[in-house]
């Protein structure tokens, strides 16, 4: 991005909120975060089926917590110190404001989300 080698970002999601917050693999929010840095349109591209209006935002996104062994030991030894406190998301959610547009089989929605998105699944 830096080097102005990337025109545009294309993600996708696992979940998307009724205002547009997406809930993706862990490390989505920072790639959004540098590519409004560098100007860099972000799309995120999803089935309809992954949009749940039943989830006013992503604040609501349940995130899936992985085992703390996975990024604290490696090959049964432990490499961090005893008792440390280990936080290891599986998921991440990146805010609407960062989404340029929301590519979807049933079409494209843009800013305002809560209008364009509740189109787009027919309510």
């Amino acid at each position: 991005m830096k080097n102005n080698q990337v025109d545009v970002v294309v993600v996708g999601a696992d979940r998307i909120a009724g205002n547009g917050d997406v809930a993706n693999k862990i490390g989505t929010y920072m790639v959004a975060v540098m590519a409004q840095k560098h100007r860099i349109p972000f799309y995120v591209a999803a089935p309809i089926s992954t949009l749940d209006l039943s989830i006013t935002s992503g604040e609501e996104i349940p995130i899936e917590q992985r085992p703390e062994d996975e990024v604290s030991c490696i090959n049964d030894k432990r490499i961090t110190p005893e008792g440390a406190s280990v936080c290891h998301p599986a998921f991440d959610v990146t805010p609407n404001d960062l989404v340029d547009a929301i590519i979807t089989d049933k079409g494209i929605a843009k800013p305002p989300y809560v209008s364009s998105l509740r189109k787009l699944a027919g309510v």
